[in-house]
């Protein structure tokens, strides 16, 4: 697939972590698949590489690693190398942005700033691009956390907003670039068989889980003043549940698809502060054994305070006061250190009104889609069928949508796919200002309850959470997933 759109890609925290890991082996990747403009350049921003030489040389230390699963291919990595220009940059010096203007001033089509820093960092970027004339003709990509709350969050976007233009700024969730993000719109929207189903009358509930194995990392310090809800819940989970729970729209441009999704956020039942007790769980991992290897607490973790009071588990039970889905209860969960990595949306379907067939029928999630998001990508249809042998007993089988049977090419990675559209302006899976502001105004009250009240309940790493997470669910007569096998 050829593109015919030439660009600039200018990638700010050109050593960081997120570059090495994702960035720039996603466009690696899409240049390989011959996906981008062959004339489109990379400009390496960071301080830390005094040349291009020295920079080539930490991307072919570091980030080949995190490139392609099915190894190198030399000659497209050395022509990828190519793309590749490097600018040795201060952010305190202004003199500096003047060096970056001289050398993308004749590099070919639209400019694409990507802000892989901190978000402390967007808003003094954004001025100095600004102050040589590099915000006009141009994108620019904000990574998460985009603030710590609704008002230093509306904060950057004010200051942001006064440079670039909202359609020039693409705030970038990985989750909905993933291929079965992607396949679930297709389900919804590309057939008759889901779409009459997905509403109150069929739906009995639905769980959206992000599960980690791992712990704060090097983390701490960072984590330790952001916590669960933030990190996850504000912009993922909620992200995953609009994409959910959406309205048809009536085009996939990207105004008609945001439109939706702001829809379902503004109409998340407001959470009373005095039943966020019934409705939320927060907790923090103790030490415990993950693969047979014991690690430790989150409060003994590098750069934690050791009477922390953050959250590194989330349970929540969400309503949304709509005609399509008033009454059914949405439940997610995200945590670090549980017991697998798995993120996965669970829609359970209501049982038959009346059995004929036994008890088995009428069970709660006897029918349900399960949609994988990782480790694996897929996404499975439960119903009942009967065992073979005598009798009409009845066992749960699955039909697998296995899309690497049906199609030849490659499923793309989430960042591939998502710094494709950002070169070509496609901003339907990209955050919108008023999104994130009706994100950040349900999550307040949940955030303001928990910063006056007491410590997270504590459950063992290794393990699914606190128990009051489980018993959140037991009171609709239902269970997460992993607790029906």
């Amino acid at each position: 697939m050829q593109t015919d759109s030439s660009f600039t890609f200018v990638l700010f925290g050109g050593t960081g972590d997120l570059s090495m890991r994702k960035i720039l082996p996603a466009l690696y990747e899409a240049h390989r698949a011959g996906m981008l403009e062959a004339s489109g350049k990379i400009v390496a921003v960071a301080r830390h590489a005094d040349d291009r030489d020295g920079y080539l040389q930490w991307v072919n230390e570091h980030v080949k690693a995190h490139v392609s699963k099915n190894g190198i291919d030399e000659n497209a990595w050395q022509s990828f190398l190519e793309r590749i220009e490097y600018v040795k940059l201060d952010l305190g010096k202004a003199e500096d942005f003047v060096k970056l203007r001289d050398a993308v001033q004749d590099l070919p089509g639209t400019r694409v700033f990507y802000l892989a820093t901190g978000p402390s960092l967007f808003v003094p970027i954004c001025r100095a691009l600004a102050s040589v004339g590099l915000n006009e003709n141009a994108r620019i990509v904000l990574e998460k956390p985009l603030g710590y709350d609704l008002r230093s969050s509306n904060a950057i976007n004010d200051a942001v907003g006064e440079i670039f233009a909202e359609g020039q700024i693409y705030r970038i969730d990985h989750y909905l670039g993933k291929e079965p993000v992607q396949n679930l719109l297709a389900l919804r929207f590309g057939n008759a068989l889901f779409e009459p189903l997905w509403r109150r009358e069929w739906v009995e509930s639905i769980q959206i889980t992000i599960a980690e194995e791992l712990g704060v990392e090097a983390r701490g310090d960072f984590y330790d003043n952001t916590g669960a809800l933030r990190d996850m819940v504000q912009n993922h989970l909620l992200q995953l549940l609009s994409i959910v729970a959406m309205e048809p729209p009536h085009s996939m441009d990207s105004d008609s698809v945001r439109d939706e999704k702001l829809r379902v956020l503004r109409a998340l039942k407001p959470i009373d502060p005095r039943d966020i007790s019934k409705v939320a769980v927060r907790g923090q991992y103790h030490a415990g054994v993950i693969r047979g290897t014991s690690v430790p607490a989150y409060a003994t973790e590098p750069g934690v305070k050791t009477d922390s009071a953050t959250e590194t588990f989330v349970a929540l039970k969400v309503e949304i006061e709509n005609w399509r889905w008033a009454g059914v209860p949405f439940f997610l969960r995200t945590g670090k250190r549980l017991a697998d990595r798995v993120a996965e949306i669970v829609v359970n379907f209501r049982a038959v009104p009346h059995s004929a067939l036994g008890s088995s029928a009428l069970r709660p999630g006897a029918n349900r889609l399960v949609i994988r998001l990782q480790p694996n990508e897929t996404i499975r249809l439960y119903c009942l069928a009967k065992k073979p042998g005598e009798g009409m007993n009845l066992s749960s089988v699955h039909l697998d949508l296995a899309f690497d049977q049906f199609f030849k090419e490659g499923q793309m990675e989430a960042y591939q796919r998502l710094l494709l559209d950002v070169i070509h302006g496609r901003l339907a899976l990209f955050v919108r200002r008023d999104e994130q502001e009706a994100a950040w105004k349900w999550v307040e009250p949940i955030l303001n309850e928990w910063a006056a009240s007491g410590k997270p309940k504590p459950y063992a790493a290794g393990t699914w959470g606190p128990a009051a997470a489980s018993a959140m669910l037991a009171q609709h007569d239902t269970c997460w997933l992993e607790e029906e096998n």
